[in-house]
């Protein structure tokens, strides 16, 4: 593994558990079978939604997500407004490979994920036919080239959502937000969209079992979210970044960082630190240079040795 890569120090054994409602097997089962016909849906209607209108094509991305996402009995509650279209970088914290049909519900969107997920059964097939854009995360020299193609892609119209933590955290800390991918929406000109993720129990604590982290199985995470009762995802569309208001992408990455971090933090769990500071728009930055400079840095410094499974 890349020394480069982030990573995160939640584990499955510390962050998943699940403290509500349990469904039983026959329902868990029932909804694995409706979720995988409805990714079996997506991957063969993707194509022809592909050659759509923009309105059309958007309305049928979000019925399907939201399908997709009610069929692991997860309830969905959105607080904002997703604005005009229109090319736009969309960045949200990252707990679960759910977060991908949890935002295309509200905001459809091309998603940058790591390449591994072009291998991965059903799931790879699928992200290939809605127009995925891949970056190797271990190859640092691959980054100038997934940079400019998610900078043409702004450039196109299309709205493009990034994890910029990089690696899954469980929910209840947050990772510090990677700067590269900011200098796509400075070179194309598009405002930034901080969208931040939640998923709760009825009685509002957080929920563990949609958190995908560590070295957890795919296969362990489908049934632990099939079998959870009484889950609601919240997406809270925060208000836009217009482009100019920030020169750089330190600046940029920070002030996204800030509207995303919930003024209040959620409890931690043992092991497992609060809500990190947002990073300072005005401390010292080696690799502040100019905007170009982004093709040849990815990090300030190496992670430290843990977790670093991530859908994206």
């Amino acid at each position: 593994m890349s020394v480069w890569l982030p990573t995160s120090p939640c584990t499955p054994e510390a962050c998943t558990g699940h403290e509500g409602r349990a469904a039983s097997v026959p329902r868990a089962v029932l909804r694995l079978t409706a979720a995988v016909a409805l990714i079996l849906i997506g991957i063969l209607g993707a194509p022809p939604v592909r050659l759509l209108p923009g309105r059309p094509r958007q309305a049928l991305v979000r019925a399907w997500a939201t399908a997709l996402v009610r069929a692991f009995g997860i309830r969905i509650t959105v607080h904002g407004s997703p604005g005009p279209d229109g090319g736009r970088l969309i960045v949200a914290n990252h707990i679960s490979w759910l977060d991908i049909p949890l935002v295309a519900a509200v905001l459809p969107s091309r998603m940058l994920a790591k390449s591994d997920i072009r291998g991965w059964p059903v799931l790879g097939p699928l992200s290939r036919q809605a127009g995925t854009l891949f970056i190797e995360r271990d190859r640092i020299r691959a980054l100038p080239a997934t940079v400019d193609a998610v900078t043409r892609a702004l450039r196109a119209g299309d709205r493009v959502t990034v994890f910029p933590e990089g690696s899954t955290w469980c929910g209840r800390a947050q990772g510090p937000f990677r700067r590269a991918a900011f200098q796509s929406a400075l070179d194309a000109r598009v405002p930034v969209q901080p969208v931040r993720l939640v998923y709760r129990l009825d009685d509002r604590h957080p929920a563990g079992a949609p958190a995908f982290v560590g070295d957890d199985p795919l296969t362990a995470s489908l049934w632990r979210i099939a079998s959870a009762r009484g889950v609601r995802a919240e997406v809270r569309l925060l208000p836009r970044i217009p482009p100019g208001r920030h020169a750089g992408r330190r600046d940029l990455a920070a002030a996204a960082q800030t509207a995303v971090t919930p003024e209040t933090a959620p409890p931690s769990l043992p092991g497992i630190p609060s809500q990190p500071t947002p990073p300072s728009a005005t401390d010292k930055d080696r690799a502040k240079r100019p905007a170009a400079s982004v093709h040849h840095w990815a990090n300030s410094s190496p992670a430290a040795e843990s977790s670093f499974r991530t859908p994206s």
